[in-house]
């Protein structure tokens, strides 16, 4: 029996940023994946608060060159990539790097803690790129796995802008919604930034509420299911999970790592009884 493809997403990951929910859940999750007969890869922002010479990131040639469009601008993607050891299992972890979105001294706020004006850009950019990037692996994920607000737009993206593209009909995706970041603080003007390809702005009003931008309420449109970061959990984010009808996951912690092991393979079964 091959491997299943586990393809993880995320804006953090410890040890290249600080610890957050994120940063610790996916650094505990991808070794655990590849320990139980699962294929994985991992991709994050290469945020200028990363260590190229500590943590040994390399530039991967064949995967650089391509240019983003984000609000009728190019910009270059470069790929960069860092071997990541854990317990005798060694990872590959990817990292999308352009100077414009990610070359500063901070990750989502300045310094007075104030979310970046181009936070929205940033994600598209970055969602864009995942996808992209993946395309050039030429390797089909059976599972995609998004962690936090800025792989919002994934879900949409793959099931609308590239609903075509045969690398990924069979995926199935997984949204973890975490109870932070400056998600609630995203320029109205998001959805017309996020149309890209042949999209409208009207395509993405799954991502608006109450004349607001919602990262999480439009990723859970688009996803097939969705596992609870955070322990715990606000008001809107129950009205929000009580107004989705896809499979939920609510567990943290230590227990995390093999409950989404089993999540992952009855998604997966679900998909072959079909």
């Amino acid at each position: 029996m091959s491997k299943k493809k586990v393809l993880i997403v995320t804006q953090e990951m410890d040890p290249y940023t600080e610890l957050t929910d994120i940063a610790k859940t996916v650094r505990a999750l991808a070794p655990y994946l590849q320990k139980n007969q699962m294929e994985i890869r991992v991709l994050m922002p290469r945020y200028g608060t990363i260590n190229e010479r500590r943590h040994r990131l390399h530039e991967v040639v064949r995967l650089s060159g391509m240019n983003i469009i984000v609000d009728d601008d190019d910009y270059p993607l470069i790929i960069k990539v860092a071997s990541l050891p854990d317990k005798g299992v060694r990872m590959q972890v990817y990292f999308l790097d352009n100077e414009d979105f990610f070359k500063r001294k901070f990750v989502h706020h300045d310094k007075e803690g104030k979310p970046f004006d181009d936070n929205a850009d940033r994600a598209v950019f970055f969602c864009k790129g995942v996808i992209e990037t993946v395309k050039k692996f030429g390797w089909p994920p059976d599972i995609i796995h998004c962690h936090g607000w800025m792989t919002s737009l994934i879900p949409f993206y793959l099931r609308e802008a590239y609903q075509t593209e045969p690398l990924f009909k069979d995926s199935k995706i997984v949204y973890s919604l975490y109870e932070s970041g400056p998600e609630n603080h995203i320029h109205e003007d998001f959805a017309l930034k996020a149309s890209i390809n042949a999209l409208m702005e009207e395509d993405l009003a799954a991502y608006v509420h109450d004349g607001k931008p919602d990262l999480h309420r439009g990723a859970l449109q688009y996803a097939d299911a969705v596992i609870i970061g955070s322990p715990e959990t606000s008001d809107a984010t129950k009205e929000l999970l009580g107004s989705v009808s896809i499979p939920v996951l609510d567990v943290q912690g230590e227990e995390a790592p093999a409950a989404s092991v089993e999540f992952f393979q009855n998604l997966l079964e679900e998909e072959v009884a079909k």
